[in-house]
């Protein structure tokens, strides 16, 4: 059976949504079904269809994307503490958007709350997009630091914005800027000896300061939200150290949006906490492959399916 005083939950952000997501586990489990019935009551609109079926484009509109995961998320979770009783986390984490699953997860707020918050996350995100566009890209072979000084670098040639959007595991990032200044970012990443560098399918720069303005109306909504004490150790994207006050919630979940999201270090450190199994629950396996690349002592197993539930004993 599984240790779950050193399991760890780690919850997936953009780009890990999929028509069908988390189908099967709403018609094998009630609870599921439930969790996304009431999404679709909160959210005036059948984001369960959406999820289920589709379309493709729509589903990965930023403003749906986000609450699909959470919710997706969440309902998984529900199955496997139904199916598992006492399943439990050491400790959680969650990148970029699923770091508010992740709280919801550790009981930082409700489901409804949490849900509203990620809606409103994805409008704002989406509007600061079309008034401030951006772009980002993923640079494979190069390390952090090494990424860092790239986009210093095009930032100086053309005072523009260019960052370290995501460290997701030695060897591949994400940056994150205006259009030319990204563009310079690439050409000099791959003189740097990037083995790709490519341009991902989005048009807002996530984790930049281009996100400014979507930050400073979204910790409105973080003020009128109410948090509660934390039930096991959330690690933040934008310090990779454990969460440690309501204060220090509504702090990183709004700087989360212009800081880069450290994910390599935020396992690293629930690894060195004690964590030996990471459990993945989303869609797919991105995280539970970047965790391969970040350290191959521990275990990760990804909770995408009913299948997969039954292999996590």
């Amino acid at each position: 059976m599984v240790d779950w005083s050193t399991t760890a939950f780690m919850f997936p952000g953009q780009g890990a949504q999929t028509v069908g997501m988390a189908q099967d586990f709403a018609d094998a489990y009630p609870v599921a079904r439930q969790t996304f019935e009431q999404a679709d009551d909160l959210l005036g609109f059948a984001l369960s269809k959406l999820c289920f079926e589709g379309p493709e484009e729509e589903l990965n509109d930023t403003i749906n994307t986000q609450p699909a995961l959470y919710v997706s998320g969440i309902a998984i979770l529900q199955v496997l503490q139904k199916e598992y009783p006492g399943a439990s986390a050491a400790c959680v984490a969650g990148h970029s958007l699923g770091e508010l699953t992740a709280l919801a997860a550790a009981g930082a707020m409700s489901f409804e709350d949490g849900l509203r918050l990620v809606r409103e996350r994805g409008r704002l995100m989406k509007e600061a997009g079309e008034k401030r566009p951006g772009a980002m890209a993923a640079l494979l072979g190069l390390d952090a630091e090494v990424v860092r000084e790239i986009c210093a670098k095009a930032r100086e040639q053309t005072s523009g914005v260019l960052v370290l959007a995501n460290d997701n595991c030695p060897g591949q990032n994400v940056i994150s800027g205006d259009d030319a200044t990204l563009e310079l970012g690439l050409v000099l990443a791959k003189e740097a000896g990037a083995k790709r560098a490519v341009r991902l399918a989005v048009s807002i720069a996530a984790h930049s300061p281009l996100m400014g303005p979507a930050s400073d109306d979204f910790r409105k909504a973080l003020d009128a939200t109410t948090f509660h004490a934390l039930q096991m150790p959330v690690y933040a994207n934008v310090t990779a150290a454990p969460l440690t006050s309501i204060e220090a919630i509504r702090d990183e979940l709004g700087n989360q949006l212009t800081n880069s999201v450290r994910w390599t270090e935020s396992v690293q450190a629930m690894i060195g906490a004690g964590a030996q199994q990471f459990i993945e629950l989303g869609p797919k396996d991105v995280l539970s492959g970047l965790l391969k690349r970040i350290d191959r002592t521990v275990k990760g197993t990804s909770l995408n399916s009913v299948t997969t539930l039954k292999q996590i004993a």
